[in-house]
């Protein structure tokens, strides 16, 4: 069938994406599901940095691709072997289609899976075939996804049902910035009632993440940022506590509000310097967690003897820690009963055509969740 799909050719191209427009809107031919795969509508998709770190070079991906991995969607037809979904069933994407079998999988970590993470960094599904193609080309697939399009092929393992009567634009969020931000709260470091936590970086993975804060019982939530106006809305959400970045007396000011610093640090920005500044601002038997994604050639320098003298944990945080089939309905849950009210992040929706603008907003840290409605 054909479909239109947003494509990326070339790592790196400048803002401002509106002039640049790295992602080519293209009539691509895609092919039916295979064995152990499904044809999905995709009713909504949300913009992430983990996007836009492929479009400006800083996450290296084959090229040409298809982006997109955040997203929601309705099932139209069923490969062999698929029989424990319906067509009509509303389902999130996943982007770590975990096998199950290896083992990180067996010890239940799933966002570790090790074919995964051979068949995304190749660009293929989970079978190693491309179901995308231009005028005789493959085209790579984002993460086992390909959102950014009407509809999509993916393999069982890449989405989670959910109850179909969440709206499409909300049960998006849960395929990244709600199982990363939250996840990273309750998974990853099991934030436990009463501690003290800061986050740096509000964007929709920052913000899930303040959120996940406030669910887990933190007294203290720390919100830092490089915009006021990101700090204002982290106020409104539950930071109790608000400091800019650039501020050169930032980590001063962070241990007097917390007597010394945080319990639980968590770098949402991607950048190596905001994981120095986790770091500093973390108290003595403090954990500092990165879900960021840095460059590959950047680098952190901490002081060793911290690691024992101070006994400090340093870790990362992939998809939130999370078992997504576990997770994603427990946290829709936690949503319908407004103790996790992500629909608040969700600032704009866009059309396909319009996603090259809608990046640069993201990219100027003016959004926080924009929303493509194909």
């Amino acid at each position: 069938m054909k479909i239109r799909a947003a494509v990326l050719h070339e790592l790196g191209l400048p803002r401002p994406y509106g002039d640049s427009k790295p992602l080519k809107i293209e009539t691509l031919d895609l092919d039916p599901p295979g064995e152990g795969e499904v044809l999905v509508k995709i009713h909504a998709a949300g913009l992430c940095h983990s996007d836009l770190s492929v479009i400006d070079g800083n996450r290296p991906r084959p090229m040409p691709m298809a982006l997109g991995h955040e997203a929601a969607g309705e099932v139209l037809e069923l490969g062999h072997g698929v029989d424990d979904v319906e067509i009509g069933d509303h389902v999130v994407f996943v982007f770590v289609p975990s096998c199950g079998h290896c083992k990180p999988c067996a010890s239940g970590r799933p966002a570790l899976c090790e074919p995964a993470a051979v068949t995304n960094g190749a660009g293929t599904l989970v079978s190693g075939d491309r179901r995308l193609c231009l005028d005789g080309t493959p085209i790579n697939h984002h993460l086992g996804v390909s959102a950014f399009a009407d509809h999509a092929v993916v393999s069982r393992r890449s989405f989670v049902k959910i109850d179909n009567d969440i709206p499409y634009e909300i049960a998006a969020l849960f395929g990244c910035a709600v199982i990363t931000g939250v996840g990273a709260v309750v998974n990853t470091s099991k934030v436990h009632p009463g501690s003290t936590v800061a986050v740096i970086g509000l964007g929709g993975i920052g913000l899930n993440t303040l959120l996940g804060a406030r669910l887990a019982g933190a007294r203290q939530i720390v919100a830092i940022d490089m915009r006021e106006d990101k700090l204002e809305f982290a106020r409104q959400l539950g930071a109790t506590d608000t400091f800019i970045a650039s501020d050169e007396n930032c980590v001063a000011a962070v241990k007097e509000a917390t007597g010394g610093g945080v319990d639980y640090s968590f770098e949402m920005a991607g950048s190596a310097k905001a994981l120095e500044l986790a770091w500093n601002i973390t108290g003595r038997g403090g954990e500092t967690v990165s879900a960021g994604l840095p460059h590959p050639d950047q680098r952190l320098s901490i002081p060793p003897v911290q690691l024992v003298a101070e006994e400090r944990t340093l870790r990362g945080s992939y998809l939130g820690s999370c078992v997504p089939v576990r997770d994603i309905p427990n946290f829709v849950q936690l949503y319908r009963s407004g103790q996790l009210p992500v629909d608040r992040l969700m600032t704009e929706t866009v059309r396909l055509d319009d996603i090259n603008e809608a990046f640069e907003r993201l990219a100027g840290g003016e959004t926080v969740r924009t929303v493509m409605i194909p």
